[in-house]
């Protein structure tokens, strides 16, 4: 009964606690945040000062170091009394020279990983001042897998120069990845996992230029896709048939871009439109095994639905088609292998895999607290894959689930995205993200 009574006693102080740290309202001298002026514009009775989870470690420490007796020489203890703490004044106004830091340790979970520790890590900041330059992003998300000899370093950016004349996109990863393949086409299930130790090197980088100081932009690039140390541990037909008896495959190739892109802000667009299609050919003047092509197709829509809210309806598609040649099999397109490897939430990476593939993503994002801590998304998708031989669309996997935000950085709209995803056949799994999954 004691332990009980503790417990309880436990628990209403840890909530107090983080009522005084989080919930509580905020004295009348607290300084509204840049967020918060932009919140202010959209509802002129009230001014919501907004929070991350910077804002709430320090208040908890700043909560927690009243708490603590301190020794006085001529007084012996003195406990200094439980008081709001004083914060750092945050700016109202954008800091051009600014580099706005969210970084994220942590021990997570993913279908394809199993356990694993991330240090995620974002980056945002402006490379000019105040002419209307979008927010550049750089994400650095080092991973090893607690549960497979798995390692994986994947840097990707997104930087504007100045006024927007030029976009530099780059995708650079190394993967130590052991991972399991599901053969080709859409009628594979989970019992045709097969197991495929590799590594892998990718290198994507492009540069786009402004059309006539409009939202288009073209260009070219470059992308190399090296797979090497291929090992098949299991017995996979498709796998072998395919594959043939290769280590290690080679995709070299040149890129012609298209772009539109009305985003202020990739870590949480709003009232924007994203479209890009990209034409790839591989050459084995390049280096690549064999010459091949492809086509990108993708499409993104963020709908504002309330000038009250941040919140967010969203939609992405993308069409991705591989002709010419035959590309190497992990070259080919499939779940989980977009440009952000987030596509197919409630399914494994890998789980679809063929000649072509058919993606649509629909996702309403919404504030759960007034100060922008936390949030949430449902969302569904439905993928489909070409089949091998015959290049039919044949079947349709869906997938649907919920997720969790919580905002790291108010000032660059970087949040800690926490979903679970329900997919066919009994698949399902935890998803983690630094900013939106798209």
């Amino acid at each position: 009964m004691g332990v009980k009574r503790n417990a309880i006693f436990l628990g209403i102080f840890l909530t107090l606690l983080f009522y005084h740290a989080v919930a509580r309202p905020k004295p009348a001298a607290f300084l509204i945040t840049a967020d918060s002026v932009l919140f202010a514009k959209r509802d002129s009775e009230k001014v919501i000062p907004q929070i991350d989870l910077k804002d709430v470690f320090k208040k908890l420490f700043a909560l927690s170091t009243r708490l603590i007796p301190k020794l006085s020489r001529g007084n012996g203890v003195v406990v200094h009394p439980l008081v709001y703490p004083v914060l750092h004044e945050d700016s109202v106004v954008k800091n051009p020279d600014r580099v706005l830091f969210a970084p994220f340790p942590a021990i997570g979970y993913t279908l394809q990983t199993g356990i694993t520790a991330i240090l995620a890590m974002n980056l945002s900041f402006y490379t000019s001042k105040n002419d209307g330059t979008n927010l550049s992003s750089i994400a650095l998300n080092p991973a090893a897998s607690l549960s497979y000899p798995q390692f994986l370093v994947p840097l990707i950016f997104n930087v504007w120069s100045k006024e927007n004349k030029f976009n530099f996109t780059g995708d650079f990863r190394y993967y130590k990845y052991p991972t399991y393949t599901y053969g080709l086409g859409g009628h594979s299930s989970l019992s045709d996992a097969d197991l495929v130790n590799y590594s892998y090197i990718r290198i994507y980088q492009t540069t786009l230029k402004q059309i006539a100081a409009s939202k288009f932009y073209a260009g070219v690039g470059y992308n190399l896709d090296y797979h090497f140390d291929i090992k098949d541990e299991g017995a996979g037909k498709d796998f072998e048939a395919y594959n043939g008896s290769a280590t290690k495959t080679v995709s070299s190739g040149l890129s012609l871009n298209m772009q539109y892109d009305s985003r202020k802000n990739i870590n949480y667009p709003e009232d924007a439109t994203y479209a890009n299609a990209s034409y790839r050919y591989n050459s084995t003047l390049l280096g690549s095994n064999q010459n091949w092509e492809s086509l990108y197709l993708e499409f993104k829509k963020f709908i504002n639905l309330s000038k009250t809210s941040h919140n967010v309806l969203a939609f992405w598609s993308f069409n991705w088609f591989t002709f010419g040649g035959k590309p190497p099999y992990f070259d080919l397109p499939s779940t989980g292998w977009d440009s952000y490897s987030n596509s197919g939430r409630g399914y494994i990476q890998g789980r679809l895999r063929g000649p072509s593939m058919l993606y649509l993503e629909t996702e309403y994002r919404f504030g759960i607290t007034k100060n922008g801590l936390l949030g949430g998304v449902v969302f569904v998708n439905a993928q489909s894959v070409s089949e091998w031989g015959s290049g039919k669309f044949e079947t349709v996997l869906p997938g649907t689930g919920v997720g969790l935000r919580m905002k790291i950085n108010k000032f660059s709209g970087a949040n800690l995205a926490i979903d679970y995803g329900f997919g066919t056949q009994g698949s399902r799994g935890l998803f983690f993200n630094i900013c939106e999954i798209f």
